[in-house]
């Protein structure tokens, strides 16, 4: 039996370390992750960045991999399209600059057919749309970049 031992502790310490380690690979975006990834230098006055992406599996994986420009003189918006399932878990999420045209119609829409809901919203600011719209209350349009609160509609996954 005493031969058993080392081997049950280091699966025991295999497990800990494992866990440990999904622990530190949170998939949340702080703002020094935001700086580090969109370091601010304008190449026009008044310039900024959206966070922009094209149909990403979730939030996580489109401001993780958007690049890294800024958006043209003629956009004044970051918008961003969320899809969920009947779950609300993320089936897709497009972020991108905008002009106020395409700011005019935000919130939520139930699709019928199958039982998906789609999101919009539009801040401005820059790269101001960190966060995805969940619900009627964070598919807004706002003049100013909004809380993180997932009370108020809003989730980084």
């Amino acid at each position: 039996m005493t031969e058993a031992w080392p081997a049950v502790a280091w699966i025991l310490m295999l497990i800990s370390v494992s866990e440990r380690m999904k622990a530190a690979q949170s998939r949340d975006f702080t703002m020094k992750d935001i700086i580090h990834l969109h370091p601010s230098t304008t190449p026009h006055p008044g310039g900024f960045k959206c966070f922009t992406c094209q149909d990403a599996a979730d939030n996580y994986e489109c401001n993780r991999w958007a690049p890294d420009v800024y958006c043209p003189k003629d956009t004044r918006y970051c918008y961003t399209l969320h899809t969920m399932d009947s779950r609300g878990d993320s089936a897709s999420v497009t972020k991108r600059c905008a002009t106020l045209e395409h700011c005019r119609s935000t919130g939520c829409v139930n699709i019928t057919h199958n039982g998906f809901q789609v999101c919009t919203s539009c801040c401005e600011g820059n790269i101001c749309n960190v966060l995805v719209p969940r619900n009627d209350s964070g598919a807004v349009f706002s003049a100013a970049p909004l809380g993180s609160s997932a009370e108020c509609g809003w989730a980084w996954m």
